[in-house]
């Protein structure tokens, strides 16, 4: 296993990191986590070099901390770097911040955590909690020793993540990145600008959710021929890890067999090792990810929002993703079972006020029938998926 210090810390976090928010479950219920399997995978993470154990408040339907803090029993406190986030979307009040620590403190059975992030920012979530006072709270948290540092975790904007970056003498931030998303949210630009401030840089789905996991045959082709006989997943590993600044990548592993393919790989995650014609066929890949793109939608939002509530940005998102990846089953299993009736294209009354305002002259009336059919079929989501 590699290690890579966390400045202004004394913490050196394994390269892989073990997220816990795709934990074995029962029966498909992402509530009930197979309890016994968790604290095995915790365990032998912890007994094999992975010393970075990173949960939140909403996880596994808030069950994850529980789990994590019965593996943390028998020694393995001692062993691990323990991380967990605080929910700021149910702080109204000052107060509020400390109660949930203090809740996340009972339920992990433990006397502090390591590393304590503000969870998934982005702006109305900042300013509200700014104002609040979320900066003096991490500061006397840390005086109770309830703490031992502070991070945050963004999902927004490179200028949001320059201005919290900014707030704060951050020793972590934690942002979204792989290859595929290098030119969305906060990603390689940020870990440069985060390096001129000393902030290290945790990375969160460098497999975007296992989509990179499972790519086609037609697109992992693409890299034939440079002689490294590497999986999809430890490409992916291995080009988040190629960045300097990035300390540690959590992977949400689901099966024992994942975490030991994983850690064997761990070696070879190595900084700076990526040649120019090997960065030229990442973009290839993520280039012939973006040719299979049905809708030409850019998320602009100039149609929203539908009288009815329709989310159709959203909706093409999802629809394109089951090309892009030849998955359909994720994407129909978060039309089918995360969207609300009113947010499916199924609920379009075809009134007609969006197309007008698409810049890219999309046809969404018609396109949305597409999606339903596409979606809406019979599936079984029972059934073990996405694993990293």
């Amino acid at each position: 296993m590699k290690y890579r210090k966390i400045e202004k810390t004394p913490y050196e976090p394994s390269i892989l990191a073990f997220g816990c928010m795709r934990m074995p479950v029962i029966d498909g219920n992402y509530g009930q986590i197979d309890e016994p399997k968790a604290i095995q995978m915790i365990r032998y993470a912890l007994d094999n070099g992975i010393n970075y154990i990173d949960t939140a408040y909403p996880y596994h339907e808030g069950n994850s901390e529980i789990v994590v803090g019965k593996a943390m029993k028998d020694g393995y406190r001692e062993k691990a770097i323990l991380v967990t986030k605080n929910p700021v979307w149910k702080v109204e009040k000052y107060e509020d911040f400390e109660i949930l620590l203090d809740e996340q403190l009972e339920k992990l059975d433990v006397d502090y955590i390591d590393i304590y992030l503000l969870h998934a920012l982005g702006r109305e979530r900042w300013e509200k909690i700014y104002e609040l006072g979320c900066l003096k709270f991490l500061d006397e948290m840390i005086g109770k020793g309830k703490i031992k540092a502070a991070a945050f975790s963004i999902h927004d904007s490179y200028d949001l993540f320059t201005e919290i970056i900014d707030a704060y003498d951050w020793p972590l931030a934690m942002i979204q990145m792989n290859y595929k998303d290098i030119d969305e949210q906060t990603t390689v630009k940020a870990i440069e600008y985060a390096k001129t401030k000393g902030v290290s840089i945790a990375i969160m789905e460098p497999l975007k959710g296992g989509q990179l996991a499972n790519l086609p045959e037609s697109i992992t082709k693409l890299w034939d021929g440079d002689d490294l006989d590497l999986t999809p997943v430890q490409r992916a590993l291995r080009w988040a890890a190629n960045h300097e600044n990035v300390k540690t990548i959590l992977s949400g592993m689901s099966t024992l067999d994942q975490m030991i393919e994983n850690i064997a790989f761990a070696e070879k995650m190595l900084p700076n090792v990526i040649t120019e014609e090997e960065a030229k066929r990442y973009l290839d890949v993520k280039e012939a990810i973006e040719a299979r793109i049905k809708v030409p939608c850019t998320d602009c939002k100039y149609c929203m929002p539908c009288p009815v509530g329709v989310n159709i940005p959203g909706n093409f998102m999802h629809y394109n993703r089951s090309f892009m990846y030849e998955d359909v089953y994720w994407a129909a299993n978060v039309y089918q079972n995360k969207y609300k009736e009113e947010q499916r294209a199924s609920a379009c009354i075809a009134c007609g006020q969006c197309e007008p305002q698409c810049p890219q002259n999309i046809k969404i009336i018609e396109r949305l029938i597409e999606v339903h059919e596409h979606l809406s079929q019979p599936m079984d989501f029972s059934k073990k998926h996405w694993s990293e």
